[in-house]
């Protein structure tokens, strides 16, 4: 009886490490991100051009010449949404409202749907885009298949799942790359045009890298960007404001 008691307790030790184990893997794992650096957090302000807020979603909204297109930006993967505030206050000082929801995990699979949530918040904005940078992206791409409402998707470093086909979609795609980027697959970024509209537009940086879409340090194994971070972010604003007024 007492050898009896003693495997069972042996077994009880044994599953109470396990789930110790896994609960300090998931604390570390959800503590661990890139962040914002200096030139994000200068961005995170307030100016004569743009209103920020950080609540619930980080928006940036043009203090004028306001336009009624809205951009819904989805972060990479274990990646601040602040990272991406040099890009999104580019954009808005334009005329568009930049919307980057603060996601579970700061991963857009946890909540694929949040977009959802964005538009209900902001019914004075009639045009929805949705775009992402990396896994970002990929999740992006599957919620612009799945809802009419929004008209144009923006692709940074991604490309969309082996499950998303958008080559029938009512919806503009803007494809956005670096020629030192190490991290994305640059095949399945190619391979992924069959998966698109035939007027899919394809833009590489020369000399931007994986990291260099935001302002959150180095990326590990990311490939080493020959122009700066603001240059390629200056870049991609550009590109997509170009997409914006398209639109209107």
């Amino acid at each position: 009886m007492k050898q009896k008691r003693t495997w069972k307790f042996k077994l009880f030790v044994g599953l109470a490490i396990f789930l110790l184990m896994i609960v300090v893997g998931f604390f570390i794992f959800a503590s661990t991100y890139y962040t914002a650096q200096s030139y994000a957090e200068e961005n995170v302000q307030s100016d004569s051009d743009v209103a920020v807020e950080n609540g619930k979603e980080l928006v940036f909204e043009p203090t004028s010449n306001k336009k009624n297109i809205g951009f819904i930006f989805y972060q990479g993967a274990k990646v601040e949404a602040e990272a991406y505030a040099p890009m999104a206050k580019e954009i808005a000082k334009q005329g568009y409202t930049v919307i980057i929801p603060h996601l579970p995990l700061k991963m857009a699979i946890f909540s694929p749907d949040r977009a959802d949530k964005v538009i209900r918040n902001h019914p004075e904005i009639g045009t929805w885009i949705i775009g992402g940078h990396s896994l970002g992206g990929v999740t992006a791409s599957d919620y612009a298949s799945r809802h009419e409402k929004i008209s144009a998707l923006v692709l940074l470093a991604s490309y969309p799942g082996s499950h998303t086909d958008l080559s029938e979609a009512s919806v503009d795609i803007l494809s956005i790359s670096a020629s030192q980027d190490e991290v994305a697959d640059a095949e399945a970024i190619q391979a992924a045009k069959s998966s698109m509209p035939s007027d899919a537009k394809f833009i590489e940086i020369e000399g931007g890298n994986h990291a260099g879409f935001g302002d959150y340090g180095e990326q590990k194994g990311d490939g080493k960007a020959t122009i700066s971070n603001e240059e390629q972010i200056m870049q991609t604003s550009a590109a997509i404001v170009e997409l914006l007024e398209g639109l209107e």
